[in-house]
């Protein structure tokens, strides 16, 4: 077996991307203190076309190096907004008819290995930070909590782990609908 060149992956180039059609996920980071997780989830965003990321609170915006070194260039792909307030975000994305999941251990959590997304929906997934979560308000305000099952010792993922972890379920689960 030989590993192919990147020549030989067929990738899209930045305005192939722009143009492409999006998945119906948008991805919102909630106060994200680490500029290397920032990066990644823009990288795992542009790998499975999503829709937007929003930029809430502490969470760092590109340009910066430490994002940049993570992300390799899909700050110049993925659309991007950067909001103050997580859940100014929550409410305009439900008016517009967007369903909003909170990743969380929550009460009432559906688990990520039996969530079945709908067809012709649109998703925001909020991702919260390190340390603290998702904040509560933001919490209360979703449609529905996501819980990614585990079985070892630790309370949590880091958290480009976890985007990585719900961003490829659900797109595998869209394809599929």
């Amino acid at each position: 077996m030989r590993k192919l060149k990147n020549s030989e992956l067929d990738r899209l180039d930045v305005s192939e991307f722009k143009e492409a059609k999006k998945s119906p996920i948008i991805i919102i980071l909630d106060n994200i203190r680490s500029l290397n997780n920032i990066g990644s989830v823009f990288r795992t965003s542009d790998a499975f076309l999503i829709e937007k990321i929003y930029l809430c609170g502490i969470t760092a915006q590109p340009p910066h190096n430490d994002i940049r070194k993570t992300a390799l260039g899909s700050t110049e792909t993925v659309d991007w907004e950067y909001t103050e307030n997580t859940i100014d975000v929550v409410t305009n994305l439900k008016n517009e008819g967007v369903k909003i999941c909170a990743i969380e251990q929550a009460e009432h959590a559906t688990m990520l290995d039996t969530f079945q997304p709908q067809p012709n929906t649109k998703y925001a997934f909020v991702f919260g930070n390190e340390v603290k979560g998702v904040a509560q308000d933001v919490v209360s305000a979703s449609d529905e909590v996501i819980e990614i099952p585990q079985f070892g010792t630790k309370h949590s993922l880091n958290i480009s782990v976890s985007a990585g972890m719900v961003i490829w379920d659900v797109f595998s689960k869209l394809k599929k609908i």
